[in-house]
């Protein structure tokens, strides 16, 4: 931010006295005052080592070299193209398959390794062109620019000039100020009536708490269904369906009155299995 620093400088008036008959001297004119500009600091560089594990990043716009814009890449207008970056690791969500690789940073250069996706087939023509044109201009070096100017933004440049702007959104550890504890829930199948001060009606999902061993065996006895109060970040109940849910467990810090204590966020579905009424 710019700030004017105006230096005001006192006239001074230096005189000896003077003969009664002797005319006082001239009171010279008022010099004009000078002012400057003090140029504004240099923002701080951004450490994007740092920067991107703290956001997810979702695609904005994305144009080629001469400024087109690159439609296959926008297939579904509902779930933008996804980056996240975590542990030397980029995962690229909201396409038809999960896609990922391995990244480094070298000042501003991104280099993502051959990325790997999953095998499922789409019927939709234009996801399978979406999963095609993101691993494509994902792989390789790409100049990477990041500010954090009112929005957290993220530009990728690869070598032939395409250039894919991003918008970041905060991760559930950069909101809740820490890593969350991970859990996991198996969901029943059906929800059941449970009261609300405020909402009639309500529906509660069934949960409980189980446990994996190391070898991702289950081990001990999970308890009996509970009402589930909160809600799970990323997760939509499908009625009929039993889910086990791997998620992120975090503690609320200064909750409203009348919010829970604790946040729930959806890393993975684990099992899914309809069950017959």
């Amino acid at each position: 931010m710019k700030r004017l620093l105006l230096l005001a400088l006192p006239l001074l008036l230096a005189g000896c006295p003077k003969p009664a008959d002797e005319t006082a001297a001239p009171v010279p004119a008022e010099t004009p005052v000078a002012t400057s500009s003090t140029p504004a600091p240099p923002a701080a560089p951004i450490d994007a080592s740092t920067l991107l594990p703290q956001y997810h990043w979702r695609l904005m716009q994305a144009t080629d070299a001469n400024g087109q814009r690159i439609d296959a890449l926008f297939a579904r207008a509902d779930k933008p193209l996804q980056l996240d970056f975590r542990d030397g690791r980029l995962s690229v969500g909201n396409t038809c398959n999960r896609m990922g690789g391995s990244y480094t940073l070298a000042g501003d250069t991104l280099t993502v390794g051959r990325m790997v996706s999953t095998m499922m087939a789409c019927t939709d023509s234009t996801l399978m062109a979406l999963d095609q044109e993101a691993g494509k201009r994902l792989e390789g070096p790409l100049t990477l620019a990041a500010t954090q100017d009112g929005v957290t933004q993220l530009t990728l440049t690869t070598t032939q000039g395409d250039k894919l702007m991003f918008g970041g959104d905060p991760t559930a550890q950069t909101r809740y100020g820490g890593p969350g504890e991970r859990v996991f829930l198996e969901v029943a199948a059906d929800t059941r009536p449970c009261s609300h001060p405020l909402i009639p009606d309500k529906q509660c999902l069934q949960v409980r708490e189980i446990e994996y061993d190391d070898k991702g065996i289950k081990t001990g006895t999970p308890g009996e269904f509970q009402h589930f109060h909160d809600s799970i970040e990323g997760y939509t109940h499908e009625p009929g369906v039993r889910n086990v849910l791997r998620v992120d467990r975090y503690t609320v810090k200064n909750p409203p009155a009348d919010g829970s204590a604790r946040a729930y966020v959806l890393d993975m579905v684990v099992e899914s299995e309809s069950v017959k009424r």
